[in-house]
């Protein structure tokens, strides 16, 4: 979860829903001159409009543009610090449980895979 954007990739980690920006814009992505800033980076130095976070290796077409303007929707929390979430059960966190459960169902669905291929 993103807290302060210290410690998130800008590109390369899940911050916003469920897959990275370089997979979601991969366009955008392959423009950016720099790809390993961090969310805190981009921020700080503005995403909006008139910010110094976009540099790009040439300029952007108008539909490159409007995909940019999707990214400034996002919210940062100055106060909380990024951390990670266990996405199997997210509200409660890491247990054994889940963990275990996940990967006896994960087995037993690759056995399963077997079967039909006999």
């Amino acid at each position: 979860m993103v807290g302060d954007g210290r410690n998130t990739l800008f590109g390369y980690d899940t911050w916003i829903g469920d897959t990275t920006l370089r997979l979601k814009f991969p366009r955008l992505f392959e423009l950016a001159v720099e790809k390993e800033s961090k969310v805190e980076e981009m921020r700080r130095l503005g995403w909006d409009g008139n910010g110094r976070a976009w540099v790009w290796r040439r300029r952007l077409f108008a539909w490159e543009e409007d995909s940019v303007l999707l990214f400034y929707v996002t919210f940062l929390q100055d106060t909380v610090h990024d951390s990670w979430r266990w996405m199997l059960d997210p509200a409660q966190g890491y247990s054994v449980k889940v963990a275990y459960r996940f990967i006896t169902d994960t087995c037993v669905m690759a056995d399963m895979s077997q079967v039909d291929d006999v």
